[in-house]
């Protein structure tokens, strides 16, 4: 027991200095900011906002488009997001009748207009079909938002604004993602619907 009491206080404390490394980046403090500022224009201007990543990416892409199109913290009108992963007769079909590489840059195609915006999830920023949605989305003249880690990988080079978690453990930066996802999400809300006491 006072072994797995002591995993749970490293991981635990792990967790925490991730966070503190990106609080005390007024870099990254600013980055935040200017995502959110860009979500809130695309919405005002009824733009849409698709998400994917994969597996626990996958996960925290249809998370944050939940809390954008259903609610975060108070009630208000919907807002146009999607995960792309979701629609699984899309998801099987494509990777079946092409590849799995392009699962997402062909819902992109038919789905993104210019000024939309992709926001992809990968941790490392190798994941390949994430770099071909992003590809896609930027010949499609959309804005792409990249939630990665590491060193940003192939995917930074490819965003117009890409949140890079200051670790390597893909388990820490996932939940960074989600911390940072939610606070974006405030911003949204308290912006867009004052009246609505967010």
């Amino acid at each position: 027991m006072l072994k797995m009491n002591s995993i749970i206080r490293s991981i635990l404390s792990e967790s925490i200095s991730v966070k503190e490394k990106i609080s005390r980046d007024p870099n990254l403090i600013d980055l935040v900011g200017k995502i959110s500022e860009t979500l809130i224009i695309a919405f005002k201007a009824n733009q849409k906002v698709l998400f994917c990543g994969n597996g626990g990416s996958a996960s925290d892409a249809q998370h944050l488009a939940a809390e954008l199109s259903g609610r975060f913290m108070i009630d208000r009108p919907a807002l146009f997001a999607e995960a792309l992963h979701v629609n699984s007769s899309a998801l099987t079909a494509i990777g079946n009748d092409f590849s799995f590489a392009e699962v997402y840059s062909r819902q992109v195609q038919a789905k993104g207009a210019p000024g939309d915006i992709l926001v992809a999830l990968s941790t490392s920023g190798n994941s390949e079909n994430i770099l071909r949605a992003a590809t896609e989305a930027r010949k499609k003249g959309m804005i792409v938002v990249g939630f990665t880690g590491m060193n940003g990988g192939k995917l930074k080079s490819l965003c117009d604004y890409c949140l890079l978690v200051p670790s390597h453990n893909t388990a820490r930066i996932q939940e960074a993602h989600i911390t940072l996802g939610h606070i974006i999400c405030q911003i949204i809300e308290s912006t867009l619907f004052p009246a609505n006491g967010s």
